[in-house]
């Protein structure tokens, strides 16, 4: 057994030391060769002062006959030793080294009980610990994923080792006790002190330990039930801190979480394989939810206290169907070892998109799936870091860092890929199959391959090794020749020939030379839409060829003869994952009628080519932000709204070039602020240009219009200038100069909640003198920080009107952050790796400074090395924009 590699450091929420470590996939897979886990029974008490919590385990598991008197490990992460028995024998103490116990000689079957304290943390990780500003109350949740239930009981941590787990928890009576089995009445504690009760839950079934759960506190609830397709009464829980609990809108949350049941439950032939199903809304979470088996954890900012935009009504629901499909894609059936995370992930995310478009309102999830999870995707796998979707995860460091674009987003799209190469009906058929034979278990790839190659027929190895096992995206261009024309396929006036197709190809290219990803080809089956304005000047489609390509040259047979339109658009209904690029008549078209594409979904594929085009250096910044603010106002979808809102913040601060960035930027806050007031008084756009034009004001005349907008002294017809959106114009108001302590302290006094207090940290970072910036850099690499501030702090810290105002901190952030990233929990290091980062100061000095930081970090901190190479891609990317929006 290899040692444990340990890095004591000093807890952010205890003061004593929290160690690190890693579990390769050897090591996992000789333990789980050596051992089957029966149950766990895990006793925790909550009630003691301080800032630890105890917590007993009891293990009941055999060795195979060849493991029989030899040794093996058991993960427990404390700052604090246990007491540990094996078969009633006293383990040394020297057995526990912080971060694992040596267990053995093992008999052929044993009990082990592991016996000491636990630390809670303030990092999202293991047993997380918040006390609410309003009125002092203390909310722990759970975070497992990927190897944190060892911060809370003794447990063999990987996914193969399934066991039952039985807990048992003691705390204040006044709070609800949530785990993944029925919350049963609790009854007085026994030696605890007063006010104190025990909650006794069942056993589970038989599940992997990173998905079992604890949320405790004084949450309020309200409840629901349904009933499952095999008749079954499936209770309904939705909680949140008692503070929030009035902005709680739980009957759409209930109405989302029927129509998935009914959705997934059709499709998958399983019935709901849990007894409940809760979902809880928790506060300073680090990810958008967690899909423990029957008690879902949600980011608390999925509770809006303010008028949200639809973006974010819509991500809420995607979310949870998202988390609704791993009941049964990852809970009840789950992979083996974390290389096949990617499906997990990547099926959740394609049947929530599904199932959002086909069952419930959210008929245009397709066109969200486009603008978001796509554009994430291409930009992954952009990177020098891509990596194939299914990815060599050598140990739990590797897993850490890959939860991004490619597990989630390409492996969707290459998921929805699949299904239209093998046909839906069949597709749904495979799953049925691979779920009615593997329930309980856990599974690799092609468990499940097999059964969609049964079920469709079709012989899946060279998709498999094309699509899965090689990196990379490949651009789809179209090529048109018409009658009467010189191949170029338009008239001198740059308008679409009116003569007939002669000719229309699809030439695939792979990544060049110097781009990431393979050299390969891949087979595609998609449709090439034809587009032309009817007689109200909406572009319409007219013709759709859906077909497979494959190669460098697909000829579209069936367009031959058809009339030229006035747009061409490959990948139409966006069935693969490519990127395309136009026929410069369909370009010259799409530039000034863009807005007129009638349905939502081409015109977003519009948007992403026009994006892409500007990331690849291919077309200038000032294009681009004249693009979008010529036709957004008409833009009738809320999450392509907040992409391309994003997207230009982008363009203005990365890409423009330094000569007219300025006067680009004041343009575009002016041309924002018009949006504003021209929009649908109380509309969706309306809020969406409002919030963009307070973090983008910049002149003296902007900023005088943000102060009066703030006071209310000028207003908008329609607008809910409420709490939320204060706080966004104060901290614009802060960055521009207008606005300092006084303001905020009176701000954070009117809103004395947890969500003001991150606001005025994070605005507090934003104030533009080289002491307020300091003051947040410090509090940053002092790991003093919950993962919540820091995130906001750093925020703060990186705005700037100034880019010269953060250059100091650049050689500092090349000097420091190995140390730092040795000092942190993975969640606690990633974040201030990638927020302090000196993103602002483009230059190749800081890309070679980058670059020399990635190469002395790539082996001891491979993670470190990998988060810096990303943002240094980023940066080179964006020094090319620059040079091409330079050239005349």
């Amino acid at each position: 057994m290899a040692s444990a590699v340990i890095v004591t450091v000093r807890s952010r929420s205890t003061g004593g030391h929290v160690p690190t470590l890693n579990i390769t996939r050897i090591e996992a897979a000789e333990r789980a060769a050596a051992l089957r886990v029966a149950s766990y029974e895990v006793d925790l008490d909550l009630t003691l002062d301080g800032d630890h919590f105890r917590s007993s385990t009891t293990v009941t598991f055999s060795a195979v006959e060849a493991a029989v008197g030899t040794s093996t490990f058991i993960d427990f992460v404390s700052t604090q030793a246990p007491t540990v028995t094996l078969n009633g024998a006293v383990l040394p103490a020297e057995a526990f080294d912080g971060t694992r116990i040596a267990v053995g000689p093992l008999a052929a079957e044993n009990v082990l009980v592991v016996d000491g304290l636990a630390d809670y943390m303030n990092t999202g990780e293991g047993l997380h610990r918040f006390v609410d500003p309003v009125d002092g109350e203390t909310y722990l949740y759970s975070q497992f994923e990927v190897p944190d239930s060892r911060r809370v009981f003794s447990v063999f941590e990987q996914p193969d080792l399934k066991a039952t787990f039985a807990f048992t928890i003691t705390a204040p009576d006044h709070w609800a006790v949530v785990s993944n089995s029925p919350t049963p009445q609790p009854a007085p504690a026994v030696g605890a002190r007063d006010g104190a009760s025990t909650w006794t839950f069942e056993p589970t079934p038989r599940i992997s330990s990173y998905i079992t759960a604890l949320i405790a506190g004084p949450y309020r609830s309200t409840h629901s039930e349904l009933t499952s397709s095999d008749g079954r009464t499936i209770p309904l829980g939705a909680y949140c801190r008692a503070s929030l609990f009035e902005y709680l809108d739980a009957e759409n949350i209930f109405e989302l979480t029927r129509q998935g049941f009914e959705f997934y439950e059709a499709q998958f032939g399983t019935p709901y394989p849990f007894a409940k199903y809760d979902q809880l809304f928790v506060p300073e979470f680090n990810a958008g939810a967690m899909e423990n088996a029957g008690a879902v954890t949600f980011l608390e900012n999925y509770v809006f206290r303010s008028t949200v935009t639809e973006a974010m009504v819509e991500r809420r629901a995607i979310t949870i169907l998202h988390e609704l499909a791993h009941m049964w894609f990852g809970d009840l059936v789950t992979m083996k070892w974390w290389n096949d995370l990617w499906l997990n992930e990547s099926f959740a995310e394609f049947m929530s998109t599904l199932s959002a478009a086909e069952n419930t309102r959210y008929t245009g999830a397709w066109t969200t799936f486009s603008a978001m999870e796509k554009n994430w995707a291409y930009k992954q796998d952009q990177l020098s870091t891509t990596h194939p979707i299914k990815a060599e995860i050598r140990d739990l460091d590797d897993v850490l860092v890959n939860f991004d674009g490619i597990t989630y987003a390409k492996g969707a799209s290459v998921l929805r890929q699949l299904v239209a190469w093998v046909g839906q009906e069949n597709f749904m058929a495979g799953v049925r199959a691979y779920f009615g034979k593997h329930a309980w278990s856990n599974t690799e790839l092609p468990d499940l391959i097999r059964e969609l190659e049964a079920s469709s027929g079709r012989d899946l190895t060279e998709w498999t090794r094309l699509w899965l096992e090689t990196s990379g995206v490949n651009t789809l261009s179209v090529e048109v020749e018409t009658a009467g024309a010189s191949g170029s396929g338009t008239t001198e006036g740059g308008t679409p020939d009116a003569g007939a197709i002669t000719s229309l190809r699809l030439r695939q290219s792979a990544p060049g030379d110097q781009q990431p990803g393979d050299d390969v080809l891949r087979p595609h089956r998609m449709a090439v839409g034809f587009y032309s304005a009817d007689d109200s000047g909406r572009l319409v489609r007219t013709h759709r060829f859906e077909l497979d390509v494959a190669g460098e040259v697909t000829e579209v047979m069936e367009a031959a003869g058809v009339p030229r339109p006035d747009l061409i658009l490959p990948n139409d209904d966006d069935l693969s994952y490519a990127k395309i690029r136009l026929d410069d008549a369909s370009w010259s078209f799409v530039a000034t009628h863009l807005k007129d594409v009638a349905e939502s979904l081409p015109r977003t594929l519009l948007w992403s080519a026009a994006w892409d085009t500007v990331r690849d250096a291919e077309a200038t910044a000032g294009w681009f932000t004249d693009l979008v603010l010529s036709n957004i106002g008409e833009e009738r979808d809320s999450s392509v709204v907040q992409t391309l809102l994003r997207q230009l913040a982008t363009t203005l601060s990365q890409y423009a070039a330094p000569e007219h960035a300025v006067q680009l930027r004041i343009s575009a806050a002016d041309r924002l602020l018009d949006l504003a007031r021209n929009a649908e008084a109380g509309s969706d756009n309306q809020l969406q240009f409002t919030k963009a034009f307070a973090a983008a004001a910049r002149s003296e005349g902007q900023l005088d219009t943000l102060a009066a907008l703030h006071a209310g002294t000028d207003s908008l017809d329609g607008l809910d200038l409420n709490t939320d959106l204060k706080w966004e114009m104060l901290t614009g108001l802060v960055a521009g100069g207008r606005a300092g302590e006084s303001e905020i302290a009176a701000a954070e006094a009117a809103d004395a909640t947890a969500t003001g207090a991150l606001a005025a940290s994070q605005a507090r970072a934003a104030v533009p003198t080289t002491e307020a910036k300091r003051t947040a850099w410090d509090q940053v690499v002092s790991g003093e920080l919950s993962n919540m501030t820091q995130r906001n702090v750093l925020l703060g810290f990186n705005r700037v009107h100034d880019p010269a105002l953060l250059a100091p901190f650049a050689a500092e952030f090349f000097a420091g952050v190995e140390e730092l990233w040795a000092s942190r929990s993975h969640e606690m290091a990633e974040s201030a790796a990638i927020g302090l980062f000196p993103g602002a100061q483009v230059s190749q000095e800081t890309i070679d400074a980058a670059n020399s930081l990635v190469e002395r970090s790539r082996g001891p901190q491979a993670a470190l090395s990998r988060t810096v190479a990303e943002s240094r891609d980023e940066m080179v990317r964006a020094l090319a924009a620059r040079q091409a929006d330079a050239t005349p």
